[in-house]
């Protein structure tokens, strides 16, 4: 039996025989009638290949003391020494792992990827889609750099709830799904602010639109509407300024974004006021 990592029932730990190791240190210096012991020569038996057992618990063994880059190693070895074993399989997710801890992440992708193709019905196969959902998705950098990990992160942690629901890997993926929907709304706004600031209304206007239609349930959608308030009033859009803070009102009262929307409006003698042949009529009555 061999030692596992944490969160597996699979497996259990078989201390190894560290004390008949110890002992035969002990005994190197001795006479040649103690060259031997169990009949077997002291440097032939600290150079005999190490079962699987072994190499596979000193690997748990650098994982646990934070050495993952060996780690990793180790248990790569197990697969290149016992390639057949069940212990190879489990050691390809371990390596993967070691690869994690050590923030190697696209070494880990790429192992996982194997994995996954290797052994489509393996039973950790759900924490091996979830493990790749957690690479991509602790590479998601501030909403002012390029958003590519964070795409891959919300499809990653997308197809561990769509394959997985039942699992609590399913769960935590859920959660980090509507963070990481937030965070690309929050990019959408920083860039619609920036052109915003240029002077650039329309390309502001179809970064907030993209907020609407795409991360309507997002906590920046108030911020989205208010800012088309904004950029239509700026280009004398007023018939798209009204519905945007109709919008805004119907379905945030209470937002001072609401307020500010209306203020602005109250400024050109304008109200809040839904408009039929707004691009915004299909979410007035649903609730954003």
């Amino acid at each position: 039996m061999i030692k596992d990592f944490s969160g597996s029932q699979s497996l259990k730990y078989m201390p190894r025989m560290s004390l008949f190791i110890a002992f035969s240190f002990l005994v190197a210096g001795c006479s040649d009638t103690m060259d031997s012991i169990f009949g077997k020569p002291i440097d032939e038996r600290l150079t005999a290949p190490r079962t699987v057992e072994q190499i596979y618990n000193d690997a748990m063994d650098q994982l646990h003391s934070g050495w993952y880059e060996t780690a990793a190693e180790q248990f790569d070895e197990v697969e290149r020494q016992y390639p057949y074993s069940a212990w190879a399989t489990k050691s390809q997710l371990m390596a993967a792992y070691a690869q994690y801890l050590k923030n190697k992440y696209d070494e880990a992708i790429i192992a996982l990827d194997r994995f996954i193709e290797l052994h489509p019905g393996n039973r950790d196969v759900a924490y091996a889609y979830y493990l790749k959902a957690l690479s991509y998705y602790e590479q998601i950098s501030d909403v002012g750099r390029d958003q590519k990990m964070t795409q891959l992160a919300l499809s990653s942690l997308k197809e561990v709830t769509r394959r997985f629901p039942k699992t609590s890997y399913a769960r935590d993926a859920r959660i980090k799904v509507d963070l990481t929907t937030d965070h690309l709304a929050g990019k959408e706004m920083d860039i619609g602010r920036y052109y915003q600031r240029k002077g650039e209304y329309l390309a502001a206007i179809n970064r907030f639109r993209r907020i609407i239609e795409r991360y309507q349930t997002t906590s920046h959608t108030p911020e989205a509407l208010h800012r088309l308030t904004e950029s239509y009033l700026a280009l004398g859009i007023t018939d798209e300024a009204q519905m945007a803070a109709a919008v805004l009102g119907h379905n945030f009262s209470s937002s001072s974004w609401y307020k500010d929307s209306y203020g602005l409006l109250e400024g050109k003698k304008l109200k809040p006021q839904k408009k039929e042949s707004s691009w915004l009529g299909w979410i007035w009555d649903w609730a954003l």
